[in-house]
């Protein structure tokens, strides 16, 4: 129970920091303003929120839940977490919120945002080369490796049976 509220804890600042505040300062600076109407954009815009949304809270809950930890660096997993959606990709939280944030873009046909969605997934991905790749193979050595030999770190592939193809990075 403690580790699920570390983790909504968690979950809850940085949704509420970078998918929520951050995209807020972005739009008012770019002056975007809510639709006047729910057209299609609009309606396609929330669909992907809420799919980016719920990867990233599932992210979250298989961290705690399977990993016993968060996803935060100064309380991460005490075991590797290789189930749910990191079965397909190694980092579905950065895609979930990476979607959430396009999607947000969409909504609001903001270039600026999807400026700011670009400039979050660069971010990302430095630091999962620059910080976590590294920290997770020190910690969890040849478990690790072989998990990154199977699972690629940012694009799902699935072969005929629905299992993920052999052969990472």
């Amino acid at each position: 129970m403690a580790t699920l509220m570390r983790a909504a804890t968690y979950a809850a600042v940085f949704i509420g920091f970078v998918l929520v505040f951050l995209p807020a300062r972005v739009l008012e600076w770019a002056g975007a303003r809510p639709p006047a109407s729910i057209g299609p954009a609009q309606a396609v815009g929330i669909g992907v929120v809420l799919v980016g949304g719920t990867i990233a809270l599932w992210c979250v809950l298989a961290f705690a839940v399977i990993g016993r930890g968060t996803p935060a660096p100064f309380d991460p997993p005490r075991r590797l977490v290789v189930r749910g959606p990191y079965r397909r990709v190694r980092n579905p939280m950065y895609l979930g919120a990476g979607l959430a944030l396009a999607g947000a873009a969409v909504y609001y046909g903001s270039i600026a945002l999807f400026a700011f969605t670009g400039l979050f997934l660069l971010v990302a991905h430095l630091f999962v080369r620059g910080y976590e790749e590294p920290t997770l193979r020190k910690r969890f050595g040849a478990d690790y490796e072989a998990y990154c030999g199977r699972v690629h770190r940012w694009l799902p592939r699935w072969d005929r049976g629905g299992g993920p193809v052999e052969g990472g990075t």
